[in-house]
């Protein structure tokens, strides 16, 4: 029933494509909440940056700024991200696609962490002499993260759904795998279905977990 799987590397496929995500989330993590610092930061210049950056790349398509990564960056600017290779460079690209993208939508979610967390707590903090950073990674973002990580899982599921564009740039991940195979196999429906429940096998899980965990570790009011 399931031949026409054989001659192809589906669980290479959708092993890049677990790289690309927790690569990915990992990067957008990072940057999501240095965004999210600077938005709630005393500085305007870094408060206007942070809310530009997030109202921008929110309301571009993700297909767009993967492209962008891979002919505007490489082919236009020359930025091949240290390798020569093309699946290496497309990969890295397609990475750093994928982090610019989520970093605001991660940013957001941590945002709306730190509004949780009582006023009251950052000014006993301030004054106690603590500076703004140090407010913010002692006392604040250890709370939000505590009360934002079912938004983040979200996140992180449309993360893993979201590595599919990456097959715009040619990374072999596991869309592309899907669309040569539809092209060479008349199984359509059975391809379909072998590869959406892979997806389902990589979120679902992770969905789970993360739910748990969110209960788990939720802040108590």
């Amino acid at each position: 029933m399931f031949d026409f799987l054989e001659g192809y590397d589906v669980l290479g496929a959708f092993w890049t494509t677990v790289q690309l995500t927790v690569i990915s989330a990992v990067g957008s993590l990072i940057w999501g909440t240095l965004l999210a610092a600077m938005r709630v930061s005393p500085v305007p210049l870094m408060r206007g940056f942070g809310t530009a950056y997030v109202n921008i790349v929110r309301n571009i398509p993700l297909t767009v700024i993967i492209v962008f990564t891979s002919l505007g960056l490489a082919d236009i600017f020359g930025v091949t991200m240290g390798s020569g290779d093309f699946d290496v460079r497309g990969f890295r690209l397609a990475v750093l696609g994928f982090v610019a993208y989520t970093a605001a939508f991660v940013c957001e979610a941590i945002r709306s962490g730190i509004n949780t967390v009582p006023v009251g707590q950052a000014e006993a903090a301030r004054a106690i002499g603590l500076s703004f950073s140090q407010t913010l990674r002692l006392i604040v973002l250890p709370q939000a993260f505590r009360s934002v990580i079912g938004p983040l899982a979200n996140v992180l599921i449309a993360l893993t759904k979201n590595t599919t564009v990456a097959a715009a740039i040619g990374v072999a991940e596991a869309a592309t795998l899907m669309k040569t195979m539809i092209e060479n196999e008349a199984q359509t429906l059975l391809i379909g279905v072998v590869f959406a429940l892979g997806f389902v096998v990589l979120t679902l899980p992770t969905g789970l977990f993360l739910g748990w965990l969110s209960k788990r570790l939720a802040v108590k009011r």
